[in-house]
This record gives structure tokens, C-alpha cells and sequence, in this order.
């Protein structure tokens, strides 16, 4: 478990999606200001909604590049036994005999982190788990919901 090859993995997702919406909502704006575009009548509505579709995708592609620029600044730090669990952990949990890795990260959780035959999901402070991680110890216990109700997880590892 390479933390800094999955924290790479994490960024090359981000600038291929950054490029994607760039692209996208370049390729709206063109559609929005673009002769062909003009209204024919006072219900034809094709300019202003290709306008809107290229202000959202280039909101998305701001917020992108938010989170960039977050998890190009995260500085990792290597964690002792016995250390809390903070952002830029990678953390294994434990029930019922089976194992998930989670990374904690300042932005984009949900997305799967590799480094070849591992995975990580992206968890932030802001998402249920992630405020439940934060401050806990290897050995401390978790609390994720499941289909069939809460199940209790230990804390395997932290590094």
C-alpha cells in the first residue's frame, strides 16, 4: 500500500476530468455564441440553454480545479502506532473478517484511488465517516451503516 502512488492516481483522475469539463464547457460556450445558435423565434430556446449548460460544466471545472489544487498542496506524513488518524492517512478497517482502505483527503470523496492491485476510497472530514476516522487510534471502532443496519469496524491500520 503506496499512499503517495494513490494519492498520484487521485490527481491524474482529476486532470483528466478537469480537461474533460474544460473541453465540454468550451465546446457549450461556442454552441451559446455562435450565429448558427440565434433564436429563430422567441421560442426557440437552443442559445440560452447551450449559455447555461457551458456556465454549469465551467462551475464544475472551477470546483475541479479546486480540488486540484487541494490534493496538490496535501503535504503526506508518514503516522506512528498510536498517532490520530488525520488527513492524508490511509486507513484500513476491519469487521466480519474482511478489510476496506480508505484515504483521507481534503476533497473528491467517493472517487477510488489504485496502485495496482490496491483501491482506496477517498473519504473527507466532511462525509460521516471521515468525521467519525478523525482523532481515532488503530484498535478504536467505527460505526458504518449497511443494508442490514450499522456494523461495527475496528481501526486495522493507519499510515
Amino acid at each position: 500500500m503506496d499512499k503517495y502512488a494513490l494519492t498520484r492516481s487521485i490527481i491524474a483522475q482529476l486532470e483528466a476530468e478537469l480537461a474533460l469539463q474544460t473541453e465540454a464547457a468550451l465546446g457549450s460556450r461556442e454552441e451559446a455564441t455562435n450565429e448558427e445558435s440565434r433564436a429563430e423565434d422567441k421560442y426557440d430556446m437552443r442559445s440560452q440553454s447551450a449559455a447555461y449548460l457551458a456556465a454549469g460544466q465551467a462551475k464544475l471545472a472551477t470546483d475541479i480545479a479546486a480540488a486540484l489544487a487541494a490534493w496538490n498542496a496535501l503535504v503526506l506524513r508518514e503516522f506512528r502506532p498510536g498517532d490520530e488518524i488525520a488527513s492524508g492517512a490511509l486507513v484500513v478497517l476491519e469487521a466480519k473478517g474482511r478489510t476496506a482502505a480508505y484515504l483521507v483527503g481534503p476533497h473528491s470523496g467517493g472517487l477510488e484511488a489504485r496502485d495496482g492491485q490496491f483501491a482506496a476510497t477517498v473519504v473527507t472530514g466532511a462525509s460521516p465517516l471521515g468525521r467519525q476516522l478523525l482523532g481515532r487510534r488503530v484498535g478504536d471502532a467505527v460505526q458504518i451503516a449497511d443494508r442490514l443496519g450499522p456494523v461495527i469496524h475496528q481501526v486495522a491500520s493507519v499510515e
